[in-house]
């Protein structure tokens, strides 16, 4: 029941004040996130929570594949509001095994509005992997898909306006492609960083 979520948040609240009295009143005066987390809408997927953070150690956009559409204004300015007025200094676009979005992007079924949406991860799979209708792609493929999708995400990050400008006026500012894994859950690193314009 809807009604459950107020007391979970009751006795989430009191715990956090039974191990810091003070614990909202600080966390009220404090967003001051070394991290900005890009990650996939699933809820098996709480960027706080599969990270060990905090409240207010993390600034999280989500969508569904976690991607990066250069005309998404709501993520371009959670980006620029991190990039420039909470002063990150480190982006993480985290992706998942078995995720939903990258399977439905190359089933070949038309699934109407999100079929646009996910037109990124087709855009990869054409370009770094046979062809094929999702029936013929393995577990392992479509991990793979996941992993190359990441990879090509932080590099269209990396060429937005928003970080060319951060770069320029010498920010320290770095893109990280993750991956998280729903059968260990465990975080990889796909080693795709992006630190620099020499970087991209």
């Amino acid at each position: 029941m809807i009604e459950d979520l107020f007391i979970r948040n009751k006795m989430w609240s009191d715990e956090r004040k039974a191990e810091r009295v003070d614990y909202f009143q600080r966390l009220s005066n404090l967003q001051n996130p070394e991290y900005l987390w890009i990650g996939c809408s699933d809820s098996r997927v709480p960027a706080n929570v599969i990270a060990g953070l905090e409240p207010g150690e993390v600034f999280v956009h989500r969508n569904v594949a976690n991607l990066i559409h250069p005309t998404d204004l709501n993520m371009l300015s959670v980006v620029e509001y991190a990039v420039n007025q909470l002063g990150v200094r480190h982006i993480i676009v985290c992706g998942h095994y078995g995720c939903g979005g990258i399977r439905a992007a190359v089933s070949g079924k038309g699934l109407g509005l999100i079929d646009h949406w996910l037109q990124p991860i087709r855009d990869v799979a054409e370009a770094e992997f046979e062809c094929r209708e999702c029936g013929t792609w393995s577990d392992t493929d479509l991990d793979r898909l996941c992993e190359r999708s990441v990879a090509s995400q932080v590099k269209r990050l990396a060429r937005t306006p928003i970080l060319h400008a951060a770069w320029r006026s010498n920010k320290n500012v770095s893109i990280h492609g993750w991956i998280y894994g729903l059968k260990d859950g465990l975080l990889y690193d796909l080693n795709c960083t992006i630190a620099s314009n020499q970087d991209i």
